[in-house]
């Protein structure tokens, strides 16, 4: 499939799942690998032969010099699938890091379960994003994207339960969104671009942001093609 040539200082979303359908993370060292993977694998000074792909006790440890290849300005991690924003800071940045992503996760995946081949459904999808309404509210997606799980309807006609929801979304761990919030949960993930760009409301407003959401579903007059 071609593909158009990702744009400098442009910003994508970034998704794939498993092949068919099956579960990418099976328990949270899994989950905390994938996250290891995407901090050091968005570095210019990468080394891959330093790198152990099988699997560890390796969590997410900040580091003091990085050149990052790209800005993470948001990520959502479900069983089977995941949900990135992106924005490439250099030439190819956004294809170097995710082909590091896709190829790093399956080693590891591949040598914890003695699984053989591809683990991803293709290749993964992305979508540019255009301005800065879609923008704002393509974080708001991703970070809702977990509500599937408590209330696989609520896109459709809203949440039958908003305070739960809210508490569902707001202790669900495999998010960006905590740290959009102030809690720091794994921030040195996000690009230190992401709250000038994105978020530049208060924790309390952005929760009312994603209740918009939660209470009515996702507007009729908003077409989810654009994110997807």
């Amino acid at each position: 499939m071609y593909r158009v040539p990702f744009g400098d200082k442009e910003y994508y979303h970034i998704f794939n799942r498993g092949a068919h359908k099956s579960e990418l993370f099976k328990n949270s060292r899994d989950y905390f690998r994938f996250l290891s993977n995407i901090y050091n694998f968005n570095d210019a000074n990468f080394n891959p032969q330093n790198y152990k792909y099988e699997e560890s006790k390796n969590v997410v440890t900040q580091k003091e010099k990085r050149m990052e290849i790209v800005d993470i300005i948001a990520w959502c991690l479900m069983p089977n699938h995941y949900h990135l924003l992106l924005r490439q800071k250099n030439e190819k940045g956004i294809t170097k890091f995710m082909r590091r992503l896709g190829t790093g996760f399956t080693m590891y995946i591949n040598i914890k379960y003695k699984h053989s081949g591809h683990i991803f459904e293709g290749p993964f999808k992305y979508k540019h994003i255009n301005h800065d309404t879609q923008l704002q509210h393509l974080t708001r997606y991703i970070h809702l994207n977990p509500l599937d799980i408590y209330d696989p309807n609520w896109r459709r006609k809203g949440t039958r339960n908003t305070e739960d929801s809210k508490n569902f979304i707001l202790n669900y761990q495999w998010s960006s969104l905590n740290d959009y919030l102030g809690n720091k949960k794994y921030h040195h993930l996000l690009s230190p671009v992401t709250k000038e760009i994105v978020f530049t409301q208060k924790p309390k407003r952005y929760i009312e942001f994603l209740c918009e959401w939660m209470i009515k579903g996702i507007p009729n007059s908003l077409d989810i093609a654009e994110f997807e």
